[in-house]
């Protein structure tokens, strides 16, 4: 996003402008902040990337949350829990597998399904595989509000087992991010920003899109990185609450993937622009759920998603 100076006669005018591609057309968005540069910049920046976002993929988005009602209103409520089981297994997977987890899909199926302990895979995989989806399947189910007490609470759980000394617990000391241009704010830091995320975070569930407002809340407190260890895991797990309870299908982040993810992370940390991390991840969220258009006399009854094996 570029800020722009416009002369017109004895006068200067400030604008913060981005153009952008959609399909063969280049689109330009922009909003005018005064004849004197602003003092909150960044904040700005961050609210046009929120509204270029919605306006660039926001009708996609729609019809993603309204396809997807309408399949679980059709969906048995037997095949619904399988579908939120499958799901679970393989957000498990990926989200400790992206911390560095030996176990397999397969295994941490049988695992989580069968409670088949796979050999020769460390025991604190294992624990925090059926701890990861305790936490996760507990958080969907209960209506309390996202704040800093349940989001310690979720930590602790997931690491009560296998991390005691740091389990729930805001760090102390410093840390790095192996592999990363970025570091993480220094403990003293943690506090205040915790409770400067908290507060943004009961404006924000009532004026973002429920997408844009995924990805901040993982990006966000990501970046924050108030833990010792397990920031992902946790993040990812408050990032999906926030698209269940608004209604929209949940997203896993591949293992596979996890270098472009890396990237777009660390390229928003770095930078201090969300918009970079934003733009990742609807494109991530669109690539997973955007079906073809088809008409209603196209429509029939086997198109709708069926649910997976285990």
């Amino acid at each position: 996003m570029d800020l722009q100076k416009r002369r017109r006669g004895r006068f200067t005018y400030y604008y913060l402008v981005h153009s952008y591609r959609q399909g063969a057309t280049v689109r330009k968005i922009e909003r005018y902040l005064g004849r004197k540069p602003p003092a909150a910049l960044a904040k700005l920046t961050e609210e046009l990337g929120d509204e270029l976002a919605v306006r660039q993929w926001g009708s996609e988005l729609e019809r993603i949350r309204a396809e997807y009602g309408s399949d679980l209103a059709e969906m048995p409520l037997a095949i619904r829990r399988k579908e939120l089981d499958t799901f679970a297994i393989e957000f498990t997977y990926d989200s400790n597998r992206i911390e560095g987890s030996r176990l397999t899909l397969r295994e941490t199926a049988s695992l989580l399904e069968h409670g088949i302990t796979p050999a020769n895979r460390p025991l604190s995989d294992v624990q925090e595989a059926l701890a990861h989806r305790k936490v996760f399947l507990a958080a969907l189910a209960s209506n309390e509000r996202l704040d800093r007490a349940n989001f310690l609470a979720w930590h602790k759980e997931l690491f009560r087992e296998t991390k005691p000394d740091l389990a729930g617990l805001v760090r102390r000391h410093p840390v790095r991010i192996a592999g990363s241009k970025f570091l993480p704010p220094p403990p003293l830091e943690l506090d205040r920003l915790l409770d400067e995320f908290f507060t943004w975070l009961r404006a924000a569930w009532k004026s973002l899109h429920p997408v844009v407002l995924a990805a901040l809340v993982h990006l966000k407190l990501v970046t924050i990185h108030p833990f010792g260890d397990g920031n992902g895991r946790t993040t990812r797990i408050a990032m999906n609450v926030a698209l269940f309870r608004k209604g929209f299908p949940m997203l896993d982040i591949p293992y596979s993937g996890r270098q472009g993810y890396y990237r777009a992370l660390e390229r928003a940390q770095a930078s201090e622009e969300e918009f970079v991390f934003v733009r990742w991840f609807l494109r991530r969220y669109l690539q997973a759920n955007v079906r073809p258009v088809r008409t209603l006399a196209e429509r029939r009854p086997s198109d709708r998603p069926a649910a997976r094996e285990a």
